[in-house]
């Protein structure tokens, strides 16, 4: 009998043992992985937060969309605007935008690192959410930066990494807005582009919203996030077409707009699922709204891309590029549906999980 109780006590201790290595093995591991622990879909998902859009009537509803109330001013209760009263603005002196010398470049860092450790070297430096504002001066630019995103896990933490340090410098005051779609559809970059313009858009009256892809980094210290009189293609010259604008009409990438530009032209096309030409769609926009795009130097706005497996291109973007020009009063923000699932604001950028609720067409 006391054998059998010895045997038995072995036989626990040895698979406390092997449940205490296990738990070491992926502690370590996690944090090595592109998914750190603090950026799991698991936990995310979790977040009671939830919101139902279904479109607006006309431009002065989008303009003022009001504040988060009830539980979800709690999410909220970082956000700029109340942060800035605490700022007597008479005290402060606007802001002046850098002067760089004749070439400052900007070198990116691309080593990977997790999350976490992104987090506990920036996070000191940020306001919750991804926010940052000048702190001996009144910005000039409010600028909301609004990142598409889906799976690309390695690519935001290069990101988060690189452009907090890269926009800092520029006295301006910003939040980085990470909008990522759910499963279930093909990739919409531009549908989740006005997403992320309307949930941003709740927390504060944002001057101007840059859109930009996960894989782009500045290399230049002179490229200003600034807010622009006109619309303007930020990512100039691209390593990956090296370094040359691919073709004059180009929106893609990278793109700075005012607020009341973005309403204008009823933000970007929902219908353009999948890779391909949504940009194309947004400059047609742009031109029946006689406004122009306006570009930095080429030896100014240069950047680099993550390398990536290609896309799936849309086969019917062309078709819907043609059709567009007839759809641009009813395709847009004032018709985008969507459910945000889940939100949270970590140190380093605010994170919606978003499901559209509007069809892709199939070819």
């Amino acid at each position: 009998m006391i054998g059998k109780v010895y045997v038995t006590l072995r036989i626990l201790l040895c698979a406390i043992c092997l449940l205490l290595i296990l738990n070491v093995f992926l502690n370590y591991f996690g944090e090595k992985t592109d998914i750190p622990s603090a950026f799991s879909r698991s936990n995310l998902r979790k977040q009671p937060y939830k919101s139902n859009v279904t479109g607006f009537n006309n431009i002065n509803e989008i303009l003022a969309i009001p504040s988060f109330t009830g539980a979800n001013a709690a999410n909220a209760s970082e956000s700029l605007e109340q942060e800035n009263k605490n700022i007597t603005e008479v005290t402060l002196p606007p802001c002046q935008e850098p002067v760089y010398e004749e070439s400052s470049p900007f070198v990116p860092n691309i080593t990977l690192e997790s999350l976490d450790v992104v987090e506990e070297q920036l996070g000191p430096l940020l306001e919750s959410g991804g926010a940052f504002k000048p702190k001996d001066c009144n910005a000039k630019h409010h600028v909301a930066i609004v990142v598409p995103f889906r799976d690309r896990y390695a690519h935001l933490s290069i990101f988060l990494r690189n452009m907090h340090p890269f926009l800092m410098k520029q006295n301006i005051t910003y939040r980085i807005f990470i909008i990522e779609q759910t499963n279930g559809q093909s990739f919409n970059r531009a549908a989740l582009m006005n997403v992320g313009f309307l949930e941003a858009m709740k927390l504060y009256p944002w001057d101007c919203f840059i859109f930009h892809d996960v894989d782009l980094l500045p290399l230049d210290n002179r490229n200003l996030y600034t807010c622009p009189r006109q619309p303007r293609h930020m990512s100039v010259a691209v390593d990956e077409f090296n370094y040359r604008l691919p073709y004059r009409t180009i929106f893609g990438g990278v793109s700075a707009m005012t607020r009341e530009h973005f309403v204008l032209v009823n933000g970007f096309s929902n219908s353009f699922f999948g890779w391909g030409a949504e940009d194309d769609d947004m400059s047609n926009r742009l031109r029946s709204a006689n406004l122009f795009i306006a570009r930095y130097p080429i030896n100014i706005a240069r950047y680099i891309m993550l390398k990536h497996p290609k896309e799936k291109a849309n086969p019917k973007r062309y078709e819907n590029l043609v059709n567009g020009m007839h759809k641009i009063g009813t395709d847009g923000l004032n018709s985008i549906k969507y459910e945000i699932y889940s939100y949270k604001s970590y140190p380093t950028f605010s994170w919606y999980y978003a499901e559209l609720k509007i069809t892709e067409q199939k070819s």
